[in-house]
């Protein structure tokens, strides 16, 4: 074609680094229980690094049992002597203050988010961080008001709440936890993700410049035994967890016949769908958005695409020319679009499931650029020729790996964008209002986007059902949760 843009040729941009200069990191970090830093029982540490580089960042903390009970202790005595007594008024003076912090500090935490996990400096910049400030300014404005918000039914907090976060979001997860958790009413014992524990760590800085109650918010790092000692505890009331189904379900085996309530955001294995009259160019660049610009590292990324036949050739065409345009390299350059993937564990997954998208007879599409040799890349990838058995359209792979299938009428393509274990998240690319409609009423997934992907907003719900979990974190949905009714 002669107007075809030619994206083939190497980009030649000059490095636009963002400074680390300002940014202050400890080179050891120990727990932060009942508002003082303490050294973990065992004397056990871990190493955390960057894995763009594979250079260690920090060594951070391995909370064992008697940590978690110390922890577990103080969320629950100062929940019974101080937060538990306090206004809702004045409780959102507290919260107000963390995020007013949060957003003073924006650029430092930024930095932090994609040193630690590898996330292009971009989408921390400019999603990760303001969101999660957004959070906690939104749950700050319902702390006093729980009983307008659930009229008739006399809210009361549940207690002290144990809160596990994933890598891949590690700040904005973590707002969406504490945050309502705190405006309820509730104290808190938060767990990050072992690989990305270091905005955490900041966090527990801000809330001690906060002046927030000792035990109000307590952070302990580790693995999943970790994670496992919090849930199992006697004095929790409350679990919330976000991260992989199978985690999921041996929690919720394990709270199974308690009191405790809880709150699970699982895998998700989203279809994107372009319709023949949805605006082409925009369907394209959402896609890139939903699969490639955060590695796939999203439980909502969507990572099956459905292209109406005849348009296909077409679509087709156009991702592979934007994917030829993409930028991978350093998460610190402005420039790039795709960072590193968090784990060289995380990467050996995706890896695997590249093998086996190629065993299964579909046909690879990847990208001519350059990956560094140091530090855990994946080339974006596409599969075309997918079957709708095949295990790369069925399970969640968790990296920027796309499989392609075709449709030609609508009730096919709900059926099969329905068949799969997940229910988290979808997208619907066409300019016929009543088309959306319909689809969101048929396709079983939590959320779904119309003409656009991956869009959040604080006061909006978010979560699945299936083996996609069950709750919901943000808007009044999110706060729900954390409270019981007489």
């Amino acid at each position: 074609m002669k107007n075809k843009i030619d994206y083939s040729s190497d980009w030649n941009l000059d490095p636009a680094p963002e400074s680390t200069g300002h940014i202050k990191l400890k080179t050891k970090y120990n727990l932060f229980i009942g508002g003082k830093w303490v050294k973990p029982k065992s004397g056990k540490y871990f190493a955390t690094i960057n894995p763009a580089t594979e250079h260690k960042i920090a060594d951070v903390a391995e909370a064992g049992q008697a940590d978690v009970d110390a922890a577990v202790k103080a969320a629950k005595t100062a929940y019974d002597t101080v937060w538990s007594k306090l206004s809702g008024k004045e409780r959102g003076k507290y919260i107000y203050r963390i995020a007013r912090l949060i957003q003073e500090k924006a650029r430092e935490f930024s930095v932090i988010e994609s040193l630690d996990s590898g996330k292009v400096i971009r989408e921390s910049r400019d999603i990760d961080i303001p969101l999660a400030a957004a959070h906690f300014f939104y749950y700050a404005g319902w702390a006093d008001k729980l009983e307008y918000a659930f009229p008739n039914r006399q809210p009361k907090s549940l207690g002290v709440a144990a809160q596990i976060t994933p890598w891949n979001f590690p700040m904005l997860m973590i707002a969406w936890k504490i945050a309502p958790a705190l405006a309820a009413g509730n104290t808190v014992v938060l767990k990050p993700a072992e690989t990305t524990s270091l905005t955490a760590l900041k966090l527990a800085e801000v809330i001690q410049e906060a002046g927030l109650p000792d035990g109000v918010v307590n952070i302990v790092t580790g693995y999943g035994k970790t994670g496992a000692m919090m849930v199992e505890h006697k004095d929790v009331d409350k679990v919330a967890f976000t991260g992989s189904t199978g985690v999921g379900k041996i929690i919720m085996k394990s709270i199974a016949g308690t009191n405790k309530k809880s709150t699970m955001e699982l895998g998700g294995k989203a279809a994107n769908i372009i319709f023949e009259d949805a605006p082409l160019d925009q369907a394209v660049e959402g896609i890139i958005n939903g699969i490639y610009f955060n590695q796939g590292h999203v439980c909502c990324a969507g990572s099956r695409l459905f292209v109406q036949e005849s348009v296909y050739d077409v679509v087709l065409r156009k991702l592979k020319d934007r994917m030829e345009s993409l930028y991978v390299g350093d998460p610190m350059d402005k420039n790039t679009d795709i960072g590193a993937i968090n784990s060289k564990k995380q990467l050996d997954v995706i890896n695997d499931y590249i093998k086996i998208g190629k065993a299964e007879g579909a046909d690879i599409y990847q990208p001519k650029c350059k990956i560094p040799k140091k530090g855990f890349w994946c080339k974006p990838t596409l599969f075309t020729n997918v079957a709708q058995s095949n295990r790369i359209a069925q399970e969640e792979i968790f990296g920027p790996v796309l499989a392609i299938q075709t449709f030609r009428t609508v009730d096919e393509v709900i059926t099969k964008a329905n068949n799969t274990p997940y229910g988290l998240s979808a997208g619907v690319w066409t300019d016929k209002g009543s088309k959306v409609f319909n689809l969101t009423s048929q396709l079983k997934a939590g959320v779904v986007w119309a003409n656009t992907y991956n869009k959040f907003d604080p006061t909006s719900p978010f979560g699945g059902y299936k083996e996609s979990g069950h709750g919901r974190e943000g808007g009044l949905h999110g706060l729900e949760p954390y409270l019981k009714f007489d």
